[in-house]
């Protein structure tokens, strides 16, 4: 384990970073962690961040110049992306990850992808417009009415909810099957899924509403 934190990190990702998205990242999760050239954009909004964790082929010559050696963690290995590096060597309550959401879809899956490899981990995926976030087994969010959720399998799982327009009791999802998508909460809701991998998703507002309820559960996904 590179990372041993007690708070909450904010993880910066090579896609775009816009300083508003960072700074909200930050407030909840004052601690950074980059991954491999987000060490670039964290730099560029005045950040040192207390790791840097990839295997480097994005990190520039004068990000590497700048931060000190012992923060530089090089994983060479070809068989995961460094947003999973990062994930697996991150132990803290929650990882908020920025510069995962980018212009560029196949980064954005593999995201996920990892997201549902890892469930032991707690984190959200924030984006300038949505945030995602794998479902842990049972979750209570304090969202108002007419707020939208969606709910996207990564693979075969069912679950019960409290609070949706559309109930999703008795329902079988599944990747090339039924999705959840476009819902809407009624009010506060409570979802409770059989297996992880399910994503949720909701407008970027409800960070904060969405780290609280992530940091109030008890039960969790073991891991791989």
């Amino acid at each position: 384990m590179i990372v041993h934190e007690l708070e909450p990190i904010t993880l910066i990702g090579g896609a775009a970073v816009n300083k508003p998205i960072l700074l909200r990242a930050q407030s909840l999760a004052p601690q950074v962690v980059a991954a491999d050239g987000g060490a670039d954009a964290a730099l560029a909004h005045d950040v040192m961040p207390l790791a840097v964790i990839g295997d480097f082929d994005s990190l520039s010559d004068s990000a590497r110049a700048k931060i000190p050696a012992d923060r530089l963690h090089e994983i060479p290995e070809q068989e995961s992306t460094d947003f999973d590096k990062c994930l697996r060597n991150i132990m803290a309550p929650l990882v908020i990850g920025v510069g995962f959401s980018g212009s560029r879809l196949d980064h954005q899956l593999a995201a996920y992808n990892t997201l549902v490899r890892h469930p032991q981990h707690r984190c959200i995926l924030l984006g300038t417009e949505e945030l995602v976030f794998l479902a842990p087994p049972s979750l209570k969010l304090d969202l108002p009415k007419g707020c939208e959720v969606s709910l996207f399998p990564f693979g075969a799982v069912e679950g019960v909810s409290d609070g949706l327009l559309w109930p999703i009791a008795g329902l079988n999802f599944a990747p090339d099957g039924r999705v959840g998508t476009s819902n809407h909460a009624t009010g506060p809701i409570h979802l409770s899924v059989t297996a992880p991998k399910m994503l949720v998703i909701l407008p970027q507002a409800m960070l904060e509403l969405a780290v609280e309820a992530l940091l109030a559960t008890v039960a969790g996904w073991t891991g791989p």
